[in-house]
């Protein structure tokens, strides 16, 4: 049976950004917490050793794997800063189109750094995001 890596934590969230090495990413990592929490109003929770969640849902697939995740959340990796949206909402799509500079793939968007990005079209995207898992999953 497969055995998901990213679970939720009790490990502080403080701490995982506080050893961030490159200052201006933890001061970034400190600026998303306080956008995700005060959109989202879910207590921030490490997912895994280096997701920040928000909120959680439990998905599963017509394959039959299942699981939880966090409804948003963003990782300050040390290429580039990773934030997670759901998957599969068309509306994320035109959102992009307006949020700044940044890359994307399937499930992630990556920033350099939060200067890049609209913040007013950030919290849009999460909040669409946490709208778009609710409804599908309940």
């Amino acid at each position: 049976m497969y055995e998901l890596k990213t679970k939720e934590t009790e490990n502080s969230v403080i701490e995982f950004i506080e050893k961030v090495e490159n200052q201006k990413k933890r001061e970034d990592a400190y600026k998303l917490l306080d956008i995700f929490t005060e959109t989202t109003m879910y207590p921030a929770k490490m997912w895994g050793p280096s997701i920040i969640g928000f909120g959680s849902y439990h998905y599963k697939y017509a394959s039959g794997h299942e699981g939880d995740a966090p409804l948003v959340g963003f990782s300050p990796r040390k290429a580039k800063i990773s934030l997670y949206f759901a998957t599969g909402d068309t509306e994320r799509a035109e959102l992009l189109n307006h949020f700044g500079k940044h890359t994307s793939g399937k499930a992630c968007v990556y920033i350099n750094k939060v200067e890049d990005i609209d913040v007013d079209v950030l919290k849009k995207l999460i909040r669409q995001s946490v709208t778009y898992l609710q409804r599908t999953y309940g």
